[in-house]
């Protein structure tokens, strides 16, 4: 994120993209909700479901899965017509701005209608409210990034908050909200291929050169090359891989492709799961390394607004349930390196490794946290980002073509599935399910229909169903509501008995690397 949560109150206009709030990221949702009935905030919501945040919404935009770069280059497409952009914002602020604005021309309201079945009206009420009505935030999640052309999605995003000057202020900036809770503080680590902590790039010879020193060991050692994501990594399991070491991850139910995915991870000559619970994933795992949960940790959280936090012990470890760096340590150990073995070590070489990073301590961040970058110990941390300019100095606007989903439905296949999360569950349901209350809630799977869809097939809620994709099939319990579109479904993915990643297609955006989650061809089948 560019800014922080509590900036909602300054907004005066906030964009909802691809992100179910209130469900996924409650308290959040509670405090946009608050802003809306306190702070006169308008909200824009964009979601092909009837999101329960559309209730709280000035407008809401009903696009088809898939279509959001049509979407929002169509609202960049009347925003220009009209004049309402940042003039000086971008002559001082970017650049790539004529042939940005060509590729716009594709975008008008009618052809945006067309690709998004979204109404012209409505197009240009949203267009001119967001780029008119004052300090204008954009938020998303993982709606606008699980797509075969996911990044495309984001830079659009991009493109509109550079083009109405909204970078840099309080209450404005482009801001994806994480998927789970330290997911930031992993990237920030270095658990992204191709990058050492704070996102220093392995390329980079001056990088290389400092972490081998830290190190104690020869720079020739650490390769040039990017690794692998998880995705590609599933690829190469029984080829490249032969081993696999899993940590907080349960592959079994959250990757697309269940079918792919399980195969891949039986060709390998040893699989390590290392867990709070037995998974799905552990369950098939030849070593299982048992760790600890969030409440019987000492350390450091980065949360979705960048903010490191300092988490103390609360209960004593289970068992043999060990810290998962001290089985790490443990594992480099046997590899003949010496690995730290305390939080404060750990967070002793982030500090000295990461700039952005390297003013916080222990004592600094005992209290509500402090976002990065905070290069020293007198540094107040950096709520917004990109304030006076971009890290690569200008920001680059890009052209944009509507590529549309891998799958799109056809005479066999012919509904478009979505998957998401529930307020009740979380990811792959490895704890949630476990929480007594909580799977009381919602014991099981079900899958959303429409009533006209419903009808057709002689389904009505509470019958169990069967919902099939071209990767393979799941019985499940329908959810007859208008909350879906016609002609669409969702299922969401947490149920291991009904897991929406079977149907799931596995074609990945060609940059990210991510797969298309979020939109897939997809038949309804009523069962005796």
């Amino acid at each position: 994120m560019s800014n922080s949560m509590a900036e909602i109150d300054s907004s005066d206009v906030a964009m909802v993209i691809g992100a179910n709030i209130t469900w996924n990221h409650p308290v959040f949702g509670f405090m946009m909700k608050r802003a809306v009935k306190e702070k006169g905030l308008e909200l824009i919501v964009c979601d092909p479901r009837r999101i329960d945040l559309v209730d709280h919404a000035h407008l809401w935009l009903q696009q088809r899965n898939g279509s959001d770069v049509a979407l929002l280059m169509g609202l960049q497409h009347i925003i220009l017509r009209e004049g309402l952009q940042a003039r000086e914002f971008i002559a001082s602020r970017c650049e790539g701005f004529e042939e940005y604005r060509e590729s716009l021309a594709f975008f008008t309201p009618a052809k945006v209608e067309e690709l998004t079945g979204v109404k012209q009206r409505d197009l240009e009420k949203a267009a001119r409210l967001f780029a008119s009505a004052g300090r204008a935030a954009l938020y998303f999640c993982m709606g606008i990034t699980q797509h075969s052309h996911g990044v495309d999605n984001v830079l659009a995003c991009a493109n509109l908050q550079m083009i109405t000057g909204n970078i840099g202020i309080e209450g404005g900036g482009i801001n994806p909200l994480r998927g789970q809770n330290n997911v930031q503080g992993a990237c920030d680590m270095g658990c992204i291929p191709g990058t050492f902590t704070g996102y220093q790039k392995v390329w980079d010879r001056a990088a290389r050169r400092k972490f081998s020193r830290a190190w104690g060991i020869d720079e020739e050692s650490l390769s040039l090359e990017e690794g692998l994501p998880l995705t590609l990594m599933i690829e190469e399991c029984g080829k490249k891989i032969k081993a696999l070491h899993v940590m907080g991850e349960n592959p079994l139910i959250s990757d697309p492709n269940l079918a792919r995915t399980r195969e891949a991870l039986g060709s390998l000559d040893l699989l390590v799961v290392q867990d709070i619970f037995l998974t799905e994933t552990a369950r098939m795992a030849d070593v299982v390394l048992p760790a600890v949960s969030f409440a019987e940790k000492r350390g450091t959280f980065t949360n979705t607004e960048r903010r490191v936090l300092l988490s103390n012990q609360a209960l004593r470890p289970p068992g043999e349930a060990r810290q998962d760096f001290e089985i790490v340590a443990d594992l480099a150990a046997r590899f003949g390196h010496a690995f730290p073995r305390t939080p404060e070590e750990l967070f002793a070489e982030i500090r000295a490794l990461t700039p952005s990073y390297a003013g916080m301590t222990y004592d600094r961040i005992s209290g509500t946290g402090l976002q990065w970058p905070c290069p020293s110990e007198d540094h107040p941390g950096t709520p917004i980002l990109h304030r006076k300019e971009f890290t690569r100095g200008k920001g680059v606007l890009t052209p944009l073509t509507y590529k549309a989903p891998a799958e799109e439905p056809d005479s066999l296949w012919p509904m478009t599935l979505s998957t998401g999360r529930m307020m009740e569950h979380f990811h792959s349901g490895s704890m949630t399910r476990r929480a007594a209350v909580l799977d009381a809630l919602v014991p099981g799977g079900v899958v959303e229909i429409n009533p006209a869809d419903a009808e057709k097939a002689g389904v009505k809620s509470g019958e169990k169903v069967r919902v099939v994709t071209r990767r393979g099939s799941i019985e499940t319990f329908a959810s007859v509501a208008d909350r879906v579109k016609e002609g669409t479904l969702f299922v969401p993915f947490h149920f291991a008995e009904a897991a929406a990643n079977e149907l799931t297609n596995d074609v990945l955006d060609p940059r990210s690397k991510i797969p298309e989650y979020k939109v897939c061809a997809a038949r309804l089948e009523r069962m005796e």
